[in-house]
């Protein structure tokens, strides 16, 4: 999108009454042609954080690796003041390795990406909480580093990581997260949030109090041929038979949606977030909002 269209479409979804907001934070369009326009997400996000007024803000999710972490602290108190306190701060481990390669960013393997982001959760949270941190860890050496002014938000903006590998990912999201994200059927999402839960039985950690999202495409039509478009698209997209992409999008009539919130929100789950993969249809985001939403925060 270009920026005045996506300003314009923020700018109605806020108005429409849509709870959050979200970019993604990668510098090639992750999803068509990686030598496509796409503009930098925290520059973005500053910008859209004047722009809008009521939803919340933030990225599904800030890679890890491309910013240091207290860097990235003082980022988000400036957006989080910018906002109003609205800011949610996203974070994940990085893993779209074209963009570290062409970049000169490092790419480590797996285990030292988590291990990094486990120390990032702690500079982070005590930097947002108003401490002086220190830590000299394997990742990260950091001396008194603090932020000020502080952030709006008391305690600093909810950290929200995304991710779903049970062994560790789970464990820092048991550890550290106000917030989760992942993707998947409510089937899905309930083992994962088993997983969670655990996590924080073993650390000492009541993981209730972690609110779970879910990301799926949006489709709130009963167009077959826009029903058949919107599941190709996600099956191109993660490697799925479109059979299985039907499963993981929010799709079809008002009473359809509501029966996919109502699974979801039985395993746990109580917020979606609509991910774009092509362009974005103002006219059923804004059905969804005025026909669906309202039903669905009933429930």
């Amino acid at each position: 999108m270009t920026w005045r269209e996506l300003h314009d479409t923020w700018v109605a979804a806020d108005s429409w009454g849509y709870d959050s907001l979200w970019l993604f934070d990668h510098f090639y369009p992750i999803f068509s042609d990686p030598d496509g326009p796409c503009h930098e997400g925290w520059t973005l996000l500053a910008a859209l954080a004047h722009a809008t007024r009521l939803a919340r803000i933030g990225h599904l999710v800030t890679g890890n690796t491309y910013r240091n972490p207290c860097v990235l602290a003082k980022m988000a108190v400036s957006v989080d003041h910018i906002s109003a306190g609205r800011l949610n701060l996203g974070l994940g481990a990085g893993w779209y390795e074209l963009e570290h390669d062409s970049f000169g960013i490092e790419y480590p393997p797996i285990p030292r990406r988590l291990g990094a982001l486990d120390e990032s959760c702690r500079i982070l949270k005590g930097m947002l909480r108003g401490e002086r941190i220190s830590l000299d860890g394997n990742h990260y050496r950091v001396r008194d580093a603090h932020a000020e002014p502080g952030p709006v938000q008391a305690g600093g903006p909810p950290l929200m990581i995304g991710g779903a590998g049970r062994k560790v990912l789970l464990r820092i999201v048991a550890e550290h997260a106000d917030m989760w994200n992942s993707f998947g059927t409510p089937a899905q999402m309930k083992e994962l949030i088993d997983v969670i839960r655990d996590h924080g039985d073993r650390l000492g950690r009541d993981t209730d109090a972690i609110e779970k999202s879910v990301a799926l495409p949006l489709c709130y039509s009963t167009n077959s041929d826009r029903q058949t478009s919107a599941c190709s698209t996600l099956a191109r997209a993660y490697g799925l038979s479109p059979e299985q992409a039907r499963e993981r999008i929010m799709i079809g009539s008002k009473d359809e949606c509501l029966e996919q919130v109502r699974s979801y929100l039985a395993v746990g789950v109580t917020h979606f977030i609509f991910l774009s993969f092509g362009p974005v249809l103002l006219d059923e985001l804004q059905a969804f909002s005025e026909e669906v939403a309202p039903a669905a925060r009933r429930l």
